[in-house]
């Protein structure tokens, strides 16, 4: 095994992820429930 081995799958590994997190950063927002707006009582 080269030398450098565990260095080269540790740098590709943070490239990978970088790119995962800038995906995520990058994505559609999550959507929200919209609550509806209900009256004081819920009888009416």
């Amino acid at each position: 095994m080269a030398d450098n081995y565990l260095e080269k799958h540790y740098e590709d590994y943070l490239k990978r992820k970088a790119a995962w997190e800038k995906s995520r950063r990058h994505g559609a927002a999550p959507a929200h429930r919209a609550t509806p707006d209900r009256p004081d009582d819920e009888a009416l």
